[in-house]
């Protein structure tokens, strides 16, 4: 019943989408976390499924949501872009102004007298003039851009490193070492990249780069700067390079309060198009909803339900058209319904009025029938005919009464633990004289173990009854065999017998109310059509199946499927349609036979004679077939289609 293939590794199924293998290490874990992982998850899945609302306002979130984004990363890169590009043509304008002062305080010839005589060559050297050459260019821009120098092989290990104050640098003669303003690390501020383009190119250099402080700054966090650097020549006419520092400071706060506008407007208009996509939405779902509820109640028998209409859109439409269909349904149905009862009353009243009439033609029927001695050899063949007749009226009338209340509703289940080997065994000995007549031999299988099941012993005896002595009517003097078998919480009867067999399209059929394949052919027992009919729906009473199987010119089979306790839904059959000697499963195992390597004492295969009795299945217990995961519920049925060199036969096909 499981429907787990036999043998080789057993798989574990995970509905996550992955399969584990039952015996590797860690898979019942594995398969433990997911279902605990999964668990929570399952009511917000199911809802996702199952609202389409939902569906649509999270798509279009989503969607809101990329296109916010995509827009904000333009728009950002475009703001920063600008930004930069403004920031750069500022500080090269003002780093181009304090070269060109720093070069021209170089090249200033000496004096004696003055006021600005610091600034001078005479009395000063080198050291001090660059301290204050620094000093001054970095005075003109307050906050706006630190001033740094550097001698040629500074920060390549050459001697000299910031100090603390203002303005940094060695107390040695000479420019060689490392002044900056404002408590900058000259060396760990100025990258090494532009330290070497600066001190192998002429021109002007520029990078990005972070301004770091000393420990004098007070713990001051590096900030982003545009570091543009020059070499220049001092007093003495030794080079040094000179660095100005523009901190980015002011620029990433505007593009900070750029991207936080962006992204609170984005918020914004996200679930601003989430709420409009809801609200749309509604209005249109809620009728939908409402028509969906409308349609279960409908189908459920309340034919009176009604959508409300308001308004002339389409949506007013659909609900008029709708309601207009519900009405002619209503119609329809309740037709049909005064139809079907008065053909039900009909039946029932006329099988009821009909008994009483029929009562006394019985009797007189059974006085004459007992007084046929005296009668002449034509009136005793008379009264021989009629008392059969009158059998098989009185059936008739008893199945149509039968019919009449499976129509009805009236059928009622009288359902007990019982034990089917019983009831095979009653139904083989009632059928066994006409086994006898037609030279045929009933045989059942897998009655070793007992078969329990909650049924009605009555209804399940009567199918029986129809089963074998339909088997035995058309099973052409062969072997009729009767198979029983329990698997997990279903139990299974299947009559199989080797006789004509049914042509293609007519298992779908053959439950049909006096249906018959061949009308002309004889039948020994005289049925009245109805048998299969009744037996179905007492099948379906049981919650069970009963289907059909056959092949023309190889017999069919007839499975009965019930529950193992009333009311439990049946999943598979322990018994499959379609049986193992079937003239497909032979051909199937005869290739796999002629596939196999043949040694030397392997035995040719015997021929095939299609006119002989197919080969009876071993006598003894049955053994355990696995469920039929294809069975359907109902009367589904499935049929072989008939070779063509069988072609020939099927006129000699008869009905059941």
């Amino acid at each position: 019943m499981s429907g787990r293939p036999r043998g080789g590794p057993r798989w574990g199924a995970l509905r996550g989408g992955r399969l584990l293998q039952d015996g590797a290490p860690g898979g019942p874990v594995l398969r433990l976390l997911v279902r605990l992982v999964r668990r929570p998850l399952l009511p917000a899945v199911r809802l996702w499924r199952r609202n389409i609302q939902l569906r649509v306002v999270a798509a279009t979130m989503l969607m809101s949501l990329t296109v916010v984004l995509a827009l904000g990363f333009v728009v950002i890169a475009q703001v920063s872009t600008g930004l930069l590009d403004a920031k750069e043509e500022a500080a090269q304008s003002q780093a181009a102004g304090g070269f060109a002062v720093a070069q021209e305080k170089a090249n200033t010839p000496a004096t004696v007298d003055g006021p600005d005589a610091t600034d001078n060559k005479v009395g000063r050297d080198a050291s001090t003039w660059m301290n204050s050459l620094v000093k001054q260019l970095a005075s003109g821009g307050q906050t706006a851009f630190e001033v740094v120098a550097l001698g040629v092989g500074t920060g390549s290990g050459a001697p000299g490193g910031p100090a603390a104050g203002g303005v940094t640098g060695p107390g040695a003669s000479g420019v060689k070492g490392a002044r900056a303003s404002g408590n900058v690390d000259p060396t760990a501020s100025v990258p090494a990249g532009l330290r070497h383009a600066v001190n192998h190119a002429t021109g002007t250099f520029k990078t990005f780069s972070q301004i770091k402080y000393t420990a004098g700054a007070g713990d001051k966090d590096p900030e982003p700067a545009l570091v543009v650097g020059k070499r220049l020549t001092d007093i003495n006419g030794d080079p040094y390079d000179l660095y100005y520092l523009f901190p980015l400071t002011q620029e990433e706060e505007s593009l900070n309060l750029v991207k936080s506008t962006i992204a609170t407007a984005g918020l914004f208009v996200v679930v601003l198009l989430g709420a409009i996509a809801w609200v749309v939405v509604r209005q249109i779902v809620t009728p939908v909803r409402m028509a969906a509820g409308i349609a279960e109640r409908l189908s459920a028998g309340r034919l009176q339900e009604r959508m409300k209409v308001t308004g002339e859109d389409d949506i007013a439409r659909l609900g008029e058209a709708f309601n207009k269909m519900a009405q002619n349904l209503q119609g329809k149905i309740q037709q049909l319904e005064d139809l079907s009862r008065m053909q039900r009353r009909f039946v029932s009243d006329v099988s009821h009025e009909l008994r009483t009439p029929l009562t006394t033609v019985r009797m007189a029927a059974d006085v004459i029938h007992d007084a046929r001695v005296d009668f002449d050899p034509v009136t005793a063949r008379s009264a021989e005919l009629l008392a059969g007749q009158l059998d098989r009226f009185e059936s008739l009338l008893a199945d149509l009464l039968e019919i009449s209340r499976f129509d009805a509703g009236a059928a009622a289940l009288e359902a007990e633990p019982i034990d089917l080997r019983d009831v095979v065994h009653r139904v083989v000995e009632g059928a066994e004289p006409l086994a006898e007549h037609k030279g045929t031999r009933i045989r059942v299988l897998g009655d070793t173990q007992p078969v329990i099941a909650e049924a009605d012993a009555r209804r399940v005896e009567r199918v029986l009854r129809n089963l074998v002595v339909n088997a035995v009517e058309h099973g052409e003097g062969r072997d009729v065999v009767v198979r029983l078998a329990s698997a997990g919480g279903a139990v299974a009867i299947a009559v199989r017998d080797y006789g004509v067999g049914l042509k293609p399209g007519e298992a779908t059929r053959v439950f049909n109310r006096f249906w018959r394949a061949d009308p002309a052919r004889a039948r020994t027992t005289g049925g009245t059509g109805l048998g299969l009919s009744i037996a179905v729906e007492d099948a379906r009473l049981h919650g069970g199946w009963l289907q059909a199987w056959g092949e023309p010119g190889g017999g069919s089979q007839f499975r009965l499927t019930l529950p193992r306790t009333a009311d439990e839904p049946l999943r598979g059959s322990p018994i499959p349609l379609e049986p193992e000697d079937s003239r497909a499963n032979r051909a199937r195992a005869a290739a796999g036979a002629a596939d196999r390597p043949k040694g030397p004492q392997a035995q040719a295969p015997a021929r095939t004679d299609r006119s002989a009795i197919p080969p009876r299945p071993p006598v003894g217990g049955a053994v355990p077939v696995p469920a039929d995961p294809t069975a359907l519920p109902g009367s589904g049925a499935r049929v072989v289609a008939r070779p063509a060199d069988q072609a020939a036969q099927e006129d000699g096909a008869g009905g059941r």
